[in-house]
């Protein structure tokens, strides 16, 4: 199996429980557990031209590596996020794999359990996400009539097209202990899936650099525009849906066109971390299914809410930036003056 653990996320655990960051070294001591690379503030930088991108996975493949001992050579984006653009710049840091979304709108009539090369980067394997197995363990496990047992998933893994070669099984961390409580039975059914895929004669269990080992590229896949694993349309809706994303996500990249030229450390690292997805993600204004999970992820009582206490953090920012080094740069007050949301004020 495989992890992708976000570098704040890493950051987090040495500060304040470094028990679980013991607890993953010895899993990464068993040689059966691979750590994937993203970006470091599991941000939405590969939307965005210029160097950041690059630079907060090579930050997260150091950091990976020196926690862990290992590098892996697949690459795991934020929220899966993928295009053909994006499979250039990640074979060009050295990966020889992606994981994406295996949705009908990503694969179309094909099977979700091929491994694929990107049809313009051909060096690139692309490993399918099934989302229909992940989300009946992540979303049904506990709706369905009677609660998931583990030969039930296996019978339905057994009844899948004899020329499946790769079931990429793929959810979020919370899905163990969160969304399914303990007392739901959630950990007895992994473990209980685990053994009897162990000992089954038609599945291996294997990290995601074996199955790119071991399977043959069947065909290439191409892509239309950006694809992700995020609500129905799976595209970046879910973070630059609307004219609020869109507005918080210019003026983010304006105030990094500041930061880029100035030698600040702290300043570069807070602007980072707004480049975290969640913040984007909290704005979102669908309705329906989607809407229901934006809304039991966020902390605030609306998108626009969210949004406002954005703006709000981007401004002060930009005010930080001011008072630090615009007093001797004409440039940085100019360009302050310009991204002033003039919105906000007069809210």
């Amino acid at each position: 199996m495989a992890f992708s653990i976000s570098g704040t996320a890493l950051d987090q655990f040495e500060e304040y429980c470094p028990e679980v960051i013991e607890s993953f070294q010895r899993l990464a001591q068993t040689g059966c557990v691979e750590f994937l690379n993203e970006t470091y503030y599991h941000s939405l930088a590969c939307l965005s031209s210029g160097s950041e991108f690059e630079a907060q996975v090579a930050r997260h493949r150091m950091k990976t590596a020196t926690l862990f001992g290992t590098t892996s050579e697949v690459f795991r984006n934020t929220e899966l996020i993928y295009s053909h653009e994006t499979g250039k710049r990640i074979h060009e840091l050295g990966f020889r794999g992606v994981m994406i979304d295996g949705a009908e709108r990503i694969v179309g009539t094909r099977s979700p359990h091929a491994v694929y090369a990107d049809a313009f980067t051909p060096e690139l394997v692309m490993l399918t996400r099934d989302y229909r197995l992940s989300d009946d363990i992540a979303f049904r496990y506990g709706t369905h009539t009677r609660h998931l047992t583990a030969a039930r998933y296996v019978r339905w893994l057994e009844k899948l097209p004899t020329d499946s070669r790769a079931v990429v099984l793929g959810m979020d961390y919370e899905t163990f202990g969160e969304h399914h409580r303990v007392e739901t039975g959630i950990f007895g059914f992994m473990e209980a899936l685990f053994l009897l895929l162990a000992c089954h004669d038609d599945f291996t269990l294997s990290t995601p650099s074996e199955a790119i080992d071991r399977l043959p590229v069947k065909e290439s896949l191409a892509l239309s525009g950006f694809v992700s694993w995020a609500d129905q349309e799976r595209d970046i809706s879910a973070w630059l849906g609307n004219d609020m994303q869109r507005d918080a996500f210019d003026f983010l990249g304006r105030i990094g066109s500041i930061i880029s030229n100035l030698d600040d450390a702290e300043l570069l690292d807070t602007w980072r971390y707004l480049q975290t997805s969640d913040h984007f993600y909290y704005m979102a204004t669908k309705s329906g299914s989607d809407g229901e999970v934006h809304n039991y992820f966020s902390p605030y009582p609306s998108p626009y809410e969210a949004f406002i206490n954005y703006m709000n953090a981007l401004t002060y920012l930009s005010e930080r930036i001011r008072a630090i080094h615009g007093g001797s740069n004409r440039h940085i007050t100019r360009i302050h003056a310009e991204t002033e949301p003039e919105h906000l004020t007069e809210k």
